[in-house]
């Protein structure tokens, strides 16, 4: 091999090793380490386990856990199952500042939804409960995009408030595009429960969010890359 050529199959190899090593995980497979309750830095409920590789809530009481790492612009990828009739979500933009009561106070949501049996599946506006939503704002784009209960969804969230875009996809099907802000966003939230929070969807770095709605639901394969 020409020296030129294995100087540039070497310079291919680490740019391609450099662009992997962007991706940063969020869970190990084996602990919880990088996780904590809600206001509750280093401490996470018992509820909330390592089952098979997968971040498990093993039932209601566990409190909603989020990130020890803020982010503001990035893609999140991860894999989620919910048990039969059970409801979650993914949160993006929490802050536990102490005037906050909750996560949603602050971070809006990809829905994790059993569609086929859990009530909210028909609640809300236009389907916005679904999963794959913006949770209470925006339904889906594509209703065939979720697998049954007890069976794993690949999902992602990519977020960029330099280009004011936030995109949703669900096993690799679009589930949802919008704004950041403006005009859009602002007609969204003024239909949505979130529209008496001033601070929901303005806090541009902040922390990743898994929901404990009461229901069995499990995570894995946690990871993300700033943009």
């Amino acid at each position: 091999m020409k020296k030129s050529m294995l100087l540039g199959f070497i310079c291919l190899s680490l740019s391609g090793f450099a662009q992997n090593k962007k991706w940063k995980p969020l869970f190990d497979g084996k602990t919880m380490a990088g996780w904590h309750n809600f206001k509750d830095a280093g401490k996470i409920s018992d509820k909330w386990i390592v089952d098979d590789n997968s971040i498990h809530l093993t039932g209601k009481g566990g409190g909603d856990i989020l990130s020890d790492g803020d982010y503001e612009d990035f893609v999140l990828q991860y894999e989620w199952k919910i048990s039969e009739g059970g409801n979650s979500g993914v949160m993006w933009g929490c802050s536990e500042d102490a005037k906050y009561v909750t996560p949603w106070v602050t971070g809006p949501e990809m829905q994790v939804l059993d569609d086929a049996k859990h009530p909210d599946s028909f609640a809300g506006k236009n389907g916005n409960h679904k999963a794959g939503a913006l949770y209470d704002m925006m339904p889906p784009m594509r209703l065939d995009a979720v697998k049954p209960a007890n069976q794993w969804n690949v999902a992602e969230i990519r977020i960029n408030h330099k280009k004011n875009k936030a995109v949703f996809k669900l096993n690799g099907l679009v589930t949802a595009k919008f704004d950041l802000s403006g005009p859009q966003w602002d007609a969204m939230k003024a239909e949505s429960k979130f529209k008496s929070m001033p601070d929901f969807g303005r806090v541009a770095k902040g922390k990743i969010c898994l929901q404990d709605h009461g229901d069995k639901v499990w995570f894995r394969n946690i990871r993300i890359k700033e943009l």
